[in-house]
Parts: C-alpha cells; structure tokens; sequence
C-alpha cells in the first residue's frame, strides 16, 4: 500500500497514436506468414522504451545487481537462438511479490522477484523468459495493437506467463492487473512451445515449461488469491501442461541438458518473499506500514493481500470481505463529515455512526448499506481514522447483506486494532525473505512452516515452493527453501 495510487503514465497516448497508419503487411518471424500489422519493428522497440520507463516507475527494480545480471545473461542467451536475435533485448527482475512474467514489445522483458520462490531449477526460470520472448518474436504484442479499435489500447504492457491476480473479481482491480493485456489460447500455447524449443536450442531441459506450469496449477488450486482461468481464450496452466510435456519430451530425448539447480538456489538465496516493507508488509493477518508508520490486525484465518492502492482481506470460501485505504482528499470539517461524504460518494447509506476514540486516534465508526458489483446489496462497517499527520484512513468490512451480521463482530475488531506505530517499532520491521534449511528426523510441512519458517507461511506454500506434494513429507537430510524475517 502506497500513501497514494500510483498511475501508469499516459505519456503513450502520443506514441499510440503515431501507429494510425494505414494497415500494412508484415511476415511473421515465426510462423512465416503475411500479416496485417500497424507496427514496424522500429516502433515496437520505440513504444518498448517507452512502456520500460512506465513498468519500472510503477513495479520498481529489484536492487539485487548480482541477480538482475544472472536473469539478463540467461535471456541474452535465449535470445540470441530465438526467431529475432536482432532485438535489442532487456531482462528486468522487477520489485514485486505476485508470481508474474510479461513482456512489452521491441524485447523487454520483466519477471517478479515474486515467481522467483516457484521455480526449482534454472531450466524452469528458462522456460519462463523462453515463452515471454516468444511472446515477442511471434508479435502477438504488434497482433494485439493491431486488433485494438482505432489502434489505441487502454492498458500498456503486452505479455504475461502468469495472469495478473485480480483478488476479490470485480470489487477491487490492482495496479499490477492495469499492466495486462490477455492473449488469446492459441498465443500463450504458441509461447509455450517456443519456450521449450528457445530453452532446448541453449542446452536447457526443456521439460521446465511444464514443470513450472505444473506448480502454477497447484498455486491456483491452493488459493483463491491464485491464478484466474480467464475463460477459455486463457487457458489456465493446468491446461497448458498437458500440451507442453510432450513438446518437452520430444525435444529432450536421448540428450542431456542443462537444470542447475545448484547454481538457480545459490542466486536466489536471500531474496524478498512477499511484500516489501516500503510498500508495508503482511504478516500472517496483520498488516505493518513501516513507512506510515501504523499497524491493524484482520479476523484471524483471513486471506491478506497488500496492492499499491489498498490493502484487501478476505475469508476463505466465502462472501466476506475487508479493506484498508487512505481517503483521498478528504472532503469535510471534522471526522464524521469527512466520512458520511466520503462513504455518500461511492454510493452508501448510513443507517447509524459515532464519533470514538480508536487507540488515541480521532476516528467515526458508521454501518452502510449500498451495492457493490458482484455481491449486490452489502452491509458495511466501517472506520474512518484519522493520523496525526492529518491522513484519513478507512476500514471497511462488507458482505452481503444477509451476512452481515457475520462479518459485523470480526471487522469491527479489527478496526479497533488500528494504531500508530512508534518510530522504534518501525526501524524493527524487517522483509521476509527465502532461505535454506536441513530437514531434521521427524519433520514436516507443517511443523516446518509453524517452526524454521515461524508462521510466515503456510505448509502448502512451503510444499509448493519446494516441489513437493503436502502429504509426501520432506526427507529428513535434504535441503528446502524456507522463509525468515530477513
């Protein structure tokens, strides 16, 4: 969470506009036939320098040299055996904790730090830049602008392994998910096999691709925060395995290529999992702003997920909701203006409130009832709090009306917990990050995620992360990827 949103620049309007040309002929680098395009390569490098500037003031730059020139040196050797070497390439390790990769035109290409926790071997990082350059040299980003109406597109980068999560359906759209545009299936399958077949021509196991499509699968299956089938012009990874492996095991058979999984581990020792305490950070179900210095806890068991413009909870499997933002530009003299006009603007009704004290913060408790896309009529509770500097800060919890009084008791703790961080409590707070542990006699996920890991993460994800089923517990003496605070 941001102090404010974060736009994406809109400085491409103009260069967009430079593409309303008349429709011309271009031969496809990789399938060899004519198309209509309405992008030179020329311009898809020019609108690419143009989106870079965008992403990295958006996601950020992951400050890890070492690792940007590991992942770059990979990519450049991928590219160089791809349908067009020519490009000016570029591989950024971009400052975010959602497991992503994507692509922009003219050969810029972003992984998350995020997705780095997943892979198990350099072959399935491989894979990943292999599919995203595909996305590349099969100009399905020039297809994309092509098909636009008027040549113009509202949304700026052009490629994804993983679809961007959008947490909660239509309640809340992240500034992550404003950077996608989707493909359609035959292009993410195209992708996927170009990823085989660039990461095989380099001396790569190409059966990385659907190794690693295989754990995106299960991270979707796991969470509800996890990977969204986006119909079936999308089609989920669980899908795209099952095309992917014998693309794979055809490529690999009788040669012996490269995982170096050693050497992948030895890069990603130490690196950020989750959110960077910047931005604040989730632990367990609170929610630590070291910045803003302020602090909430949200209903234990609850799903967390912090995005630059609010932090948004829910409880699993069903219908009940929280978020945290700032108001911007509160509108009114005192605290119960402020909120009635801020609640009034988006829609609600008060039906009662109260000016109280939240931890020695000035701040009005009110219920609301309104409709949210998605859900329909909602109950809300809500706390408006005021910080000593002077910023505004919500606390919502919702659900559809016929379970409000569910969700009423467990929101309204909740925003009782909300208090100002000293600026000693604030220096304390420390990223959570990937490290490494020896698994003792009679260890499990369980116990390790309660223990080494202390609860940052749940013994699912440990599985996961590990390459391992939760119910094959690890053997005692190998080496696993835990995560500490750092």
């Amino acid at each position: 969470m941001s102090y404010a949103p974060r736009p994406l620049s809109t400085r491409l309007t103009a260069a967009v506009a430079l593409l309303a040309i008349a429709a011309a002929c271009a031969t496809n680098p990789v399938t060899g036939q004519r198309e209509v395009s309405l992008m030179s390569e020329a311009q898809e490098v020019s609108i690419g320098q143009q989106v870079d500037v965008d992403i990295r003031n958006e996601m950020g730059v992951y400050d890890d040299p070492e690792l940007q020139r590991y992942v770059s040196d990979l990519g450049v050797r991928l590219a160089k055996v791809s349908h067009r070497p020519q490009l000016p390439w570029h591989f950024t390790v971009v400052d975010n904790a959602a497991i992503n990769a994507f692509a922009a035109p003219g050969g810029y290409i972003y992984i998350t730090r995020g997705i780095l926790a997943y892979m198990q071997d350099e072959a399935e990082l491989v894979g990943v830049l292999g599919h995203e350059i595909g996305h590349v040299t099969a100009r399905h980003a020039a297809q994309q602008y092509t098909r636009a109406t008027g040549g113009t597109l509202g949304l700026i980068a052009l490629g994804i392994f993983v679809p961007a999560a959008r947490p909660f359906g239509d309640l809340a759209s992240t500034g992550l998910g404003l950077l996608f545009l989707k493909y359609g299936r035959d292009d993410e399958l195209q992708s996927d096999r170009l990823g085989v077949e660039y990461g095989a021509a380099a001396g790569w196991d190409p059966l990385g691709v659907p190794r690693f499509l295989r754990t995106l699968s299960r991270v979707s299956e796991m969470s509800e925060r996890g990977v969204p089938n986006w119909l079936s012009t999308h089609p989920e990874p669980a899908s795209r395995v099952e095309v992917a492996r014998p693309l794979a095991e055809a490529q690999a058979a009788g040669r012996e290529l490269a995982r170096n999984r050693e050497a992948y581990e030895r890069r990603i020792d130490g690196v950020v999992f989750g959110d960077n305490p910047k931005d604040g950070i989730v632990r367990g179900n609170a929610f630590l702003h070291p910045v803003l210095r302020f602090a909430i806890e949200f209903p234990e068991g609850w799903e967390v997920q912090n995005t630059p413009q609010q932090v948004m909870a829910r409880a699993p499997g069903q219908q009940r909701y929280m978020l945290l933002q700032i108001v911007q530009k509160p509108n009114g003299r005192d605290i119960e203006q402020i909120a009635v006009n801020h609640m009034t603007t988006g829609g609600f009704q008060r039906v009662s409130g109260e000016r109280t004290r939240i931890n020695g913060l000035d701040a009005y408790l009110g219920v609301y009832r309104g409709a949210i896309e998605g859900l329909g009529q909602v109950g809300m509770r809500t706390g408006h709090i005021v910080m000593p500097d002077r910023t505004v800060y919500v606390v919502a919890g919702f659900a559809p009306q016929a379970q409000y009084d569910a969700v009423n008791p467990v929101a309204t703790a909740s925003i009782q917990s909300f208090r100002q961080l000293t600026r000693q409590q604030a220096e304390e707070i420390r990223p959570n990050r990937l490290d490494f542990y020896t698994v003792r006699a009679g260890d499990t996920w369980q116990s390790i995620a309660q223990g080494a890991s202390r609860g940052l993460v749940t013994a699912p994800t440990l599985a996961i992360m590990n390459g391992a089923e939760l119910d094959a517990q690890p053997r005692t003496g190998t080496r696993i990827r835990i995560v500490v605070v750092g």
